[in-house]
């Protein structure tokens, strides 16, 4: 079969996700029952994929759709919990006092406050805090969603400490042909993956330092009162400051220190440096931004599950230090088990294994205490006495994110799995590649030498299609290094363009936005969040593919390879 024909028929899935979810704007609980058919039939009837593995591949997806979900339920009980115990309306003041000025509050909150989880947990926990965070201080659900999915851009390649790049990138390539390569040449296999950090991170901050004004402006555009852009760049000077203060201690710790720690340090750095700017007014204009009162928002920003949250006052006033108490310590134990050696095999001590799933070879082992929904429901736990709630009131917390959670449920039922096929689907008795690879090598051979322009678009797709950077990495790095090769390009460079990609593809991943929504009680309105944050999508992955010519052709970036 011609390869225009194969990638046709791949990317037939996605064709239809968008035109369901984007054009006719259906719930996604209805539209990714269609596109998993869908996504099956391409499978058995083009790829000649057995029917044996399309159902182990939607097992699979199963499995990880019970994580996912408890990264959800998590997420969603902190936040009752602290709702419940009052700390959230201390939070709430808390900032107000820093800035009343809503767009301030989006660069403390979302760009930097989320971008620390992100570097410690990764896996959407960033929207799936930072969401409802918003949401109880007065955001609209709507607007807390679209931002929260927009910081899963900049911190992603370094997130969950690294993973992305340790595991994705590491694992994605022929690490034993290269290795043995670059020893022929003199270099080392730990040098060529540092090279590769170095220009992800060199990428990602100049490309992300613009992130907050683009949070901002779309808040203010899709948002505000007056629909306006210009409100949001009014605040541009304040904007870029939160956005250097972040991504020039994050782009310094990638070329120096390595992948595990640049969007910890970059938000440790910036977070601190921004508040105090902010309380002081530094850059800040003199007016000050909010959205229109309540009553005028359109129904389909609002949630019942933030009107309720909303209605809620604390029953006594908590010190806004003892109310942070409980996101401190998420923070803090997600570090230490990422970080330490020993803590780390405690979590991963408790493990549910599923391996070779109907003898396909698939598996996926689920980790209860390591995943981020182990933590945040372990802090729940000792918020429980630290703020010496009641019983009924934590009973109450959990009823609330149960029900919410099983509201996100039913979607992830059906995309991740369809997910899991589409990456499965190299194993088949048709020879094709598999469903992403075919859609990549159609690019790369229609392009050619502008192929590098293109890069960081073939891992958003990945990334659109797995719904992790991490995936997209392990699914691309081979073959974006061998289209590298073949023109003669910095193969370095280009897996670290595909890594870049791949961190921006989190912005318009279907079940990622299913998961924030959930944690604000905003389902149904999916095709409304992915028709503004592919706006953010686009930006990036554009400008990451210029940085890539430039690097290619302009400085001709080179590697060890290439000696």
């Amino acid at each position: 079969m011609d390869i225009g024909i194969q990638a046709a028929f791949a990317a037939l899935p996605i064709f239809v996700a968008a035109v369901l979810l984007i054009g006719l704007r259906l719930p996604a609980k209805k539209a990714m029952p269609i596109v998993f058919l869908v996504t099956a039939g391409v499978a058995i009837y083009v790829w000649e994929v057995t029917f044996n593995r399309v159902l182990a591949s939607s097992i699979q997806g199963l499995l990880i759709t019970v994580a996912v979900l408890w990264i959800i339920f998590g997420a969603i009980l902190l936040l009752n919990t602290l709702k419940h115990s009052g700390a959230m309306a201390s939070i709430r003041k808390g900032f107000d006092n820093i800035s009343p000025d809503r767009r301030v509050q989006v660069i403390i909150i979302a760009w930097l406050f989320g971008s620390f989880i992100e570097g410690a947990s990764g896996f959407g926990t960033p929207a799936a805090i930072a969401a409802p965070l918003m949401v109880a201080i007065g955001f609209p659900a709507m607007a807390a969603v679209m931002i929260g999915m927009m910081i899963q851009s900049t911190p992603v390649s370094f997130g969950a400490v690294g993973t992305p790049i340790l595991i994705g990138v590491n694992k994605g390539l022929d690490s034993e042909g290269i290795g043995a390569t670059l020893s022929a040449l003199g270099s080392n296999w730990d040098t060529y993956l540092q090279i590769i950090t170095s220009e992800v991170a060199i990428v990602h901050a100049i490309t992300g330092t613009l992130i907050p004004l683009f949070m901002i402006m779309m808040m203010t555009r899709f948002f505000g009162k007056n629909k306006s852009w210009f409100e949001g760049l009014s605040i541009l000077p304040f904007a870029l400051f939160g956005g250097v203060a972040f991504t020039i201690p994050y782009a310094l710790t990638g070329v120096f220190l390595g992948a595990e720690f640049p969007s910890l340090i970059g938000a440790l750095v910036g977070l601190p440096i921004v508040t105090f700017a902010a309380k002081k007014g530094f850059l800040i204009p003199k007016n000050t931004w909010d959205f229109a009162p309540k009553e005028e928002w359109p129904t389909i920003w609002v949630s019942k599950f933030e009107m309720k949250l909303d209605s809620m006052s604390a029953k006594v006033p908590m010190s806004l230090t003892k109310a942070w108490i409980p996101y401190v310590l998420v923070a803090v134990i997600l570090v230490l088990t990422r970080v330490s050696d020993e803590a780390k095999a405690f979590v991963k001590s408790w493990v549910i294994p599923f391996k070779d799933i109907l003898g396909e070879g698939l598996g996926y082992t689920i980790t209860p205490l390591y995943l981020p929904g182990g933590i945040l429901v372990f802090v729940v736990l000792l918020t429980y006495f630290l703020h010496k709630m009641e019983f009924k009131e934590l009973k109450e917390a959990f009823s609330e994110s149960s029900k919410v959670m099983l509201g996100a449920g039913f979607v992830l039922v059906f995309t991740i799995p369809l997910v899991r096929i589409l990456i499965n689907s190299g194993v088949n008795e048709s020879g094709f590649d598999s469903m992403p690879v075919a859609m990549a090598n159609f690019v790369a051979t229609s392009v050619g030498d502008i192929y590098p322009l293109f890069a960081p678009m073939i891992g958003a797709l990945g990334a659109f299609i797995a719904g992790s950077n991490t995936v997209s990495n392990m699914m691309l790095s081979q073959f974006q290094f061998g289209v590298a090769d073949a023109l003669g390009l910095s193969t370095a460079f280009m897996i670290a363009l595909q890594a870049v990609g791949a961190a921006a593809g989190n912005m318009i991943d279907i079940h990622n936005v299913v998961a924030a929504s959930a944690t604000v009680g905003l389902l149904d309105q999916e095709g409304e969040t992915l028709r503004r944050t592919i706006i953010p999508t686009i930006y990036y992955c554009l400008m990451a593919g210029i940085l890539g010519m430039i690097g290619m052709y302009v400085l001709g970036l080179s590697d060890p390879l290439l000696k």
